[in-house]
């Protein structure tokens, strides 16, 4: 189906482009960046990662099995003194002075499991809340990571729909200015009017050939950057949709926004995951001072040959505490209270400025829906303006300044609302970070 349509394509003079690739949509490179962006990946990674020191933290609560087998041999005293009663196989022959001073050498096969448990270990408590929280925080540091994709994208997004359309302007400037110059020549032609007329719509358009260059040149760094976003090679093409619809934001109740923000947003949960973090440390602090309890038991089977061993055990309990580490654990107590407290005026700076950006962001969005409309008036008053202009400079009622000066603006004009269209779309994915939203 695919080479019937490509085939179809060429016969009709379709290029393959135009019908293969449907335009990529704002959502639709947001959701590419946040799934290719070295940053998103990288953060993922990081999650990942979080949830194994989670799992290596856990193991506290289990207990440690080991389990070693080895072989010996020799005539050192205590060696054989030891292996022949592991083994069971010590007489009342081995009393003998010469043989304990001078044993025959014997060899010695050891099986022994060791097992370790935990009873009472504040330490490794300690240690499995940090690393929860630290698997928080990776989980909220990749959302605080999707968010920002997702603002850089838009701006980037905008960058080259400013560039096209500012490209566009240059190029109808550029067509409007061939028309005055070739009207142009024609006066001078007809003895109208001189050189100077003519001189004058020639730099006009040397200058607007300058502003297409310059516009081509945006978009090609504008577009190289979306796809670094988006994770794609740097000199990928793709299609833009030229009206990318802002998402529809109530930006009046700022009250209300700003306590949307504080609940939604996460680098305030980053923040409040710190301080849980902190916490954490001074629990682990604590924990020094706290006394540790194992329990321990053992099994082992030792003979001379494979086939003939004896076998033992052991069972027993350990209880550990700290007296003094030379005011070492005091220290690192008082360090982590001040890392807490630390912590806390971090947050609360995070929630202040929170709240500040999403003020800023509701300002910047009405002065970018109200620039917009202003841009659309203006545009079509400037090309009226022109029109008249143009009529008047061909009936000999205008000079060619007016005439330059009325395109000019037209230019201006319309660069502006374009600019003014993407600062609407950046402006509300701006409230939309503020808000927490992705």
């Amino acid at each position: 189906m695919i080479r019937r349509l490509a085939l179809l394509a060429l016969c009709l003079g379709v290029p393959a482009a135009a019908w293969a690739q449907a335009p990529l949509t704002l959502p639709e490179a947001i959701t590419r960046a946040q799934a290719a962006n070295p940053d998103a990946r990288a953060a993922e990674v990081a999650e990942q990662q979080a949830a194994s020191r989670l799992t290596q933290a856990r193991a506290g609560y289990l207990p440690s099995v080991d389990l070693t087998e080895s072989w010996q041999r020799g005539n050192q005293p205590v060696f054989v003194f030891s292996s022949l009663l592991a083994q069971r196989q010590f007489a009342a022959s081995n009393f003998a002075i010469d043989a304990l001073n001078r044993p025959d050498a014997v060899g010695n096969l050891r099986l022994g499991i060791t097992l370790d448990q935990a009873v009472f270990d504040p330490a490794t408590r300690a240690g499995v809340r940090a690393a929860t929280i630290g698997r928080d925080l990776a989980t909220t540091s990749r959302a605080v990571v999707a968010q920002d994709l997702a603002l850089a994208v838009t701006g980037a997004y905008g960058a080259v729909l400013a560039a096209d359309a500012a490209g566009r302007a240059a190029a109808a400037t550029l067509d409007a200015a061939t028309a005055d110059l070739e009207l142009a020549q024609n006066r001078r032609d007809a003895g109208r009017v001189t050189d100077a007329d003519v001189l004058r719509i020639e730099v006009f358009l040397a200058r607007a050939r300058e502003q297409q260059i310059r516009s081509t040149a945006d978009a090609t760094i504008a577009r190289a950057r979306l796809n670094q976003l988006m994770g794609e090679p740097l000199d990928a093409a793709f299609t833009l949709d030229a009206t990318p619809a802002p998402e529809a934001l109530a930006a009046t109740d700022v009250a209300a926004l700003e306590a949307e923000a504080v609940t939604a947003r996460a680098d305030l949960r980053l923040s409040a995951l710190q301080e849980q973090l902190a916490a954490a440390a001074v629990d682990a602090a604590r924990a020094n001072f706290l006394p540790r309890v194992y329990a321990q038991g053992g099994y082992e089977a030792n003979g001379g040959t494979w086939g003939s061993r004896a076998s033992s055990w052991m069972a027993g309990a350990v209880a550990r505490v700290n007296l003094f580490r030379g005011f070492a654990d005091q220290a690192r107590l008082a360090e982590a209270r001040h890392t807490q407290s630390l912590r806390a005026i971090e947050r609360e700076k995070a929630d202040t400025a929170a709240r500040l950006d999403v003020r800023m962001a509701v300002a910047r969005l009405e002065a970018a829906r109200a620039a917009e409309g202003v841009g659309r008036s203006a545009v079509a008053q400037a090309r009226e303006s022109h029109r008249i202009v143009r009529d008047r400079y061909d009936s000999g009622l205008a000079d060619v300044a007016a005439l330059v000066a009325a395109a000019e603006a037209v230019q201006q004009a319309e660069a502006r609302h374009a600019a003014a269209r993407v600062d609407v779309t950046v402006a509300a994915a701006t409230l939309s970070r503020a808000l927490g939203k992705r």
